[in-house]
């Protein structure tokens, strides 16, 4: 071979290699942007920062790759809206609690927390390796979208009440800012439960629109100032692991190079458990503020005939929804089925251990 035929034959090899490397090289530097809307006012702490969080991790991990932009219900202006939002493709991914979305699809108020139900650890078991996340992508997957762990707040407390509940006689009539499946239980009791955007709460107590209010616990309900207004805050039994949720279009995440899909997931798994640790720490931190700054909060816990009234109120929902629905009955069954495997190990371990600190 002469050098001349040499030379062209690896000229053309070096151009044929040029001309198919560079649609990859384009591929692998290709910029892909998400739109967010949350559920929460502009740098809502907690809520807020585990949706920053999410987009940094995501834009970190993929190398600039994936940029997610985030609007909150200040410039949306929808904060109840947010499901159909995403749903109808005007955003790519929403962050919000699937309890929101019960009066237009019932089965999605399983995914966020139930009454008398699964602790944080135990959920996330049933979540990532029980059949939650199937069920769940099950139910949003009629709306075409994907829905993910979003961030979990832990047991929240039970609200803020301008006045003292001593029996179910006061609750009769009582108006309470509650969501999801506890809202039904107030009002199966007699009292006149509604949902009130986050940003209204306190103008709505203040106002004198609600007489109580429930929002998270120490590490959100403090700044908010509802103490100042309510000083009867009472303990939690309607929301034991309270798990936010993010919403994705499902044509929008399929169309993402499967690296950026993964690096996706992984982002949103993340900052979801970083949630519940920031979570934790904030109301460890509230807590003890509270105690020593504002001594006059007075911390209840619901009488027992309320409790036992809302335990009855429970079984009696759960096996109405059960019996409407297949799909809502097989939620059901599996949460049972897992809550009560977990809970044998979770009393022989930390509630073994708590109780043995007490003797």
């Amino acid at each position: 071979m002469s050098s001349f035929t040499y030379q062209k034959l690896t000229c053309g090899l070096f151009l044929s290699c040029a001309l198919v490397g560079a649609p990859l090289a384009q591929a692998e530097d290709k910029v892909y942007r998400l739109k967010l809307a949350e559920t929460w006012g502009a740098n809502t702490p907690i809520l807020g920062d585990t949706t920053k969080r999410m987009a940094s991790l995501a834009e970190s991990m993929s190398n600039g790759r994936l940029q997610i932009t985030i609007d909150s219900s200040n410039k949306h202006k929808a904060p109840f809206g947010v499901f159909d939002m995403v749903r109808a493709g005007q955003y790519d991914i929403g962050h919000s609690a699937s309890y929101y979305w019960k009066g237009k699809v019932p089965n999605t108020l399983y995914f966020t927390t139930m009454p008398f139900g699964m602790t944080t650890a135990e959920q996330y078991g049933w979540f990532y390796h029980g059949e939650g996340q199937t069920l769940m992508n099950e139910v949003y997957g009629k709306f075409g979208m994907y829905s993910f762990p979003g961030g979990n707040t832990g047991v929240q407390m039970g609200g803020w009440f301008q006045k003292e509940i001593n029996s179910l006689d006061d609750v009769k009539g009582l108006k309470i800012r509650i969501p999801g499946f506890a809202g039904e239980l107030w009002s199966k009791i007699g009292a006149k439960p509604v949902n009130i955007a986050p940003g209204d709460l306190f103008t709505a107590l203040e106002r004198r629109t609600v007489d109580a209010v429930e929002w998270v616990g120490p590490s959100l309900d403090i700044r908010m100032g509802f103490h100042k207004i309510a000083p009867f805050y009472y303990t939690g039994w309607h929301e034991p692991a309270s798990e936010l949720q993010f919403m994705v279009n499902r044509r929008k995440f399929d169309r993402l190079p499967e690296d950026l899909q993964q690096i996706l997931k992984t982002a949103m798994r993340t900052s979801a458990y970083d949630m519940y640790i920031q979570t934790h720490h904030e109301s460890g931190e509230s807590w003890h503020k509270m105690k020593t700054e504002f001594p006059n909060i007075q911390v209840k816990t619901f009488p027992a005939d309320v409790i036992t009234a809302m335990r009855q109120a429970n079984e009696k929902l759960l096996a109405e929804y059960a019996e409407k629905d297949p799909q809502a009955k097989r939620i059901q069954d599996s949460q049972a089925e897992y809550m009560r495997k977990a809970r044998a190990w979770t009393d022989i371990s930390d509630k073994a251990y708590l109780n043995s600190l007490d003797k």
